[in-house]
């Protein structure tokens, strides 16, 4: 298989790598606007940690996390990845984490690194990318239907098999 073709793997951060427990259209206070020692305790989303180290393996490390966030949160980020030694536990390198400002320019970081597989919990990334990234991911507990070009995943453990279907082909 060509560098063109190998399967690359884009995860957002927020509701999805950390904060999954929360109710549909609530906002992560502690993290986003709490202090930082406050945000640090934040846990991962449930079993984020056991099925991240298996989808980078079979990716074999071409995954990349992709944050929408300001300045303030995305050095919160970056602390909460340290503080909970996620590219250790996860096998993800350091240098494969990317920030954007607005949701849709998502897209940008997709297309310039060839993402095929990409886990979101916001429909509108997922518009973005409908016609740029194959496999779409809707991460979480979602309010309104669910559109049939994407695929919902409500848990981290609903998220391995949905892609491994993918991968086997």
């Amino acid at each position: 298989m060509n560098e063109e073709t190998q399967p690359r793997l884009g995860i957002d951060f927020g509701r999805v790598i950390q904060g999954a427990a929360l109710r549909v259209g609530d906002a992560d206070t502690v993290f986003l606007s709490g202090g930082l020692d406050a945000a640090l305790r934040t846990p991962p989303s449930p079993n984020a940690f056991e099925v991240l180290p298996r989808l980078v393996e079979r990716f074999e490390g071409r995954a990349w996390v992709i944050s929408k966030c300001g300045p303030r949160v995305e050095r919160r980020t970056l602390q909460w990845l340290d503080h909970h030694e996620f590219y250790d536990r996860t096998g993800l390198l350091r240098g494969n984490v990317r920030f954007c400002r607005e949701r849709a320019d998502k897209a940008l970081h997709c297309a310039e690194l060839g993402i095929t597989h990409m886990i979101d919990d916001r429909i509108e990334v997922h518009e973005a990318l409908r016609d740029l990234v194959p496999h779409r991911y809707l991460f979480g507990v979602q309010a309104d239907p669910i559109p049939d070009w994407v695929e919902h995943v409500p848990t981290w453990l609903d998220v391995e098999p949905a892609v491994a279907v993918t991968l086997a082909r």
